[in-house]
């Protein structure tokens, strides 16, 4: 098997722009800080030498200069259909900076399923998906047509736009104030990574 890629999709951080609801529950500095410290975080955490990793950035300035990729114009699916091709020569699993326990272990778990089942999600607990993991050959036709990205159907979309897929552990994207508290209450009041 070659080696696969993790692309890691992200937001640059700045004020007021993204995390909406975890601005109206935190205020929109805070939501700024934590967004940064987690999406850092989480980058650090997630380098392995099992796979390459990629980070497409929006927007697509924000890549300049510092060996970031820009994800381009469209919808997330288109994005995320391009960056995928882009890489499916080999395994190819694309993951977004808001479920702070990824981990390279449940990476590697979502890589095992799809080398078994073509693909894998990582269901999040608001319908939507921490991880998409796909074959190289799934991963070189993906599309994501009728993907009603940001609702609860998400993830049930996006399954039956992928076709046959696998599921690993289901993990919380921390979008509010209440998913932060409860992330919070998990692991004993320990902070979004260092900001």
């Amino acid at each position: 098997m070659s080696r696969p890629t993790l692309i890691v999709f992200a937001r640059a951080p700045a004020i007021g722009v993204g995390k909406t609801r975890l601005a109206r529950d935190v205020g929109r500095v805070e939501a700024w800080r934590l967004y940064r410290g987690m999406s850092a975080g989480l980058i650090r955490s997630l380098r392995d030498p099992r796979w390459r990793m990629v980070v497409r950035v929006s927007p697509d300035r924000a890549a300049r200069g510092r060996g970031l990729q820009p994800q381009g114009g469209g919808d997330l699916g288109e994005r995320l259909r391009r960056a995928i091709r882009a890489y499916g020569r080999a395994p190819v699993a694309v993951i977004g900076t808001d479920a702070p326990e990824a981990s390279p272990a449940r990476v590697w778990a979502a890589f095992r399923a799809a080398r078994a089942a073509g693909a894998a999600f990582g269901p999040a607990d608001d319908g939507g998906f921490w991880i998409l993991a796909l074959s190289a050959r799934r991963a070189r036709r993906v599309a994501f047509a009728g993907v009603r990205w940001s609702t609860a159907r998400a993830l049930a979309d996006a399954e039956a736009a992928v076709g046959a897929s696998a599921r690993v552990e289901t993990l919380a994207d921390v979008d509010d104030g209440a998913a932060l508290a409860a992330w919070r209450a998990r692991t004993r009041g320990r902070r979004l990574y260092r900001s």
